[in-house]
């Protein structure tokens, strides 16, 4: 990979979401307070657009259906949290009228950059993770800044993963089958609760799916500056969400609140690591692939190239979507098959030669201490 990013045109599908993003004429993010910033329109808004002006050509399945879909509040740090849970097959009786088998648990962490967006906003990644992988996956609405700081959020997710290590059961989970995923800020949560998990000599998480996670917030990487003014994600709105979070420019070094600067990634569970070629976030997700690869974690990491962040919530209309939801499916269906007895190995897929395998002659490693 060139110093420079490769230049390519967004495909044709994500352009169309794009453009009907900019039709909603929503003012910049990072000029608005975060209550207002809540009610702004978002992609999943643009993409029901957009799948409206086509539904007389074709018919879509959107919201995708899943068998079952329940709610109920779990305790959180501080509080009750509301957990939006997904079965892909209707809770029922063995024919024995014993309790069917538990089925694996993905816990999901939504995006939004830990102040805007809700379990409505990320809906559609969770049907179809829940179809596609087979996993019960359970989607938590954590505390947001900055009315809570970090690490209210981590403090959060980090509870409802402890719940679920000791109740899994009574949603039909099994509890040494947890694996966990986040989208964006929610990539950060599920990236951090497993080294959380790790530190505190908590059962970890058997795998860790994290779609192009904000990995280091002091925003060094070379994509931050590459796609300073992409949509729908700019640089000017990760400046305003980590003002919104932190409580001081000196926690972005916080291991907690940018796992790329942790010390040791040694020890963490297997990760699939999903990022898009026109995001800021694209380097944080590479570069922490590339970490945890140094640390001897498994990892399987695919740059999606022609879309934008957000797109992996897309699949009614992208085909990387459909793509990008299908390896995620398939890495974590793996490994079950590994806890099943296969072998486990590194698995470090790119999407074209020197996506990853080139990141230190491009730039990017050697920004921060590779440990």
């Amino acid at each position: 990979m060139n110093q420079t990013m490769k230049k390519t045109a967004v495909s044709p599908a994500m352009q169309e979401v794009l453009d009907q993003y900019g039709e909603f004429h929503a003012p910049p993010l990072e000029s608005l307070t975060p209550e207002n910033a809540r009610n702004l329109p978002t992609m999943t808004d643009a993409v029901q657009a957009v799948i409206g002006k086509h539904i007389a050509k074709r018919a879509f399945p959107f919201p995708e259906p899943v068998a079952e879909v329940e709610h109920r509040s779990i305790p959180g740090e501080s509080g009750e949290l509301l957990a939006r849970i997904y079965r892909p097959e209707p809770r029922q009786l063995a024919d024995n009228g014993e309790a069917a088998p538990e089925l694996p648990v993905l816990l999901y962490f939504h995006g939004g950059g830990w102040v805007i967006a809700n379990l409505d906003t990320y809906d559609s990644s969770c049907r179809a993770l829940c179809n596609e992988a087979g996993f019960i996956v359970v989607s938590v609405a954590y505390r947001q800044a900055p009315e809570h700081k970090f690490p209210a959020a981590l403090d959060d997710a980090f509870a409802a993963y402890r719940w679920l290590t000791r109740n899994a059961p009574q949603i039909g989970g099994d509890r040494q089958r947890i694996a966990v995923a986040g989208e964006s800020a929610g990539g950060n949560l599920a990236a951090v609760v497993c080294l959380r998990a790790r530190d505190e000599g908590v059962r970890l998480p058997i795998h860790q799916l994290l779609v192009y996670p904000v990995t280091d917030l002091t925003c060094s990487g070379l994509s931050h500056q590459e796609h300073a003014d992409a949509k729908p994600l700019n640089e000017a709105m990760m400046v305003w969400f980590r003002k919104q979070y932190l409580k001081s420019e000196a926690e972005a070094k916080h291991e907690y609140a940018s796992p790329l600067w942790a010390h040791s990634l040694a020890g963490l569970p297997p990760a699939t690591v999903i990022t898009a070629q026109f995001d800021p976030l694209c380097s944080d997700g590479e570069l922490y692939a590339e970490k945890l690869r140094q640390a001897g974690v498994s990892v399987t990491a695919r740059r999606f190239e022609g879309v934008a962040h957000e797109f992996f919530g897309m699949k009614a209309l992208l085909p990387e979507a459909k793509d990008a939801i299908a390896l995620a499916a398939r890495e974590l269906r793996s490994t079950l098959d590994e806890l099943s007895g296969g072998a486990p190995g590194i698995r470090f897929a790119l999407d074209r030669p020197g996506a990853i395998g080139d990141l230190t002659g491009a730039g990017l490693v050697g920004m921060h201490p590779i440990t």
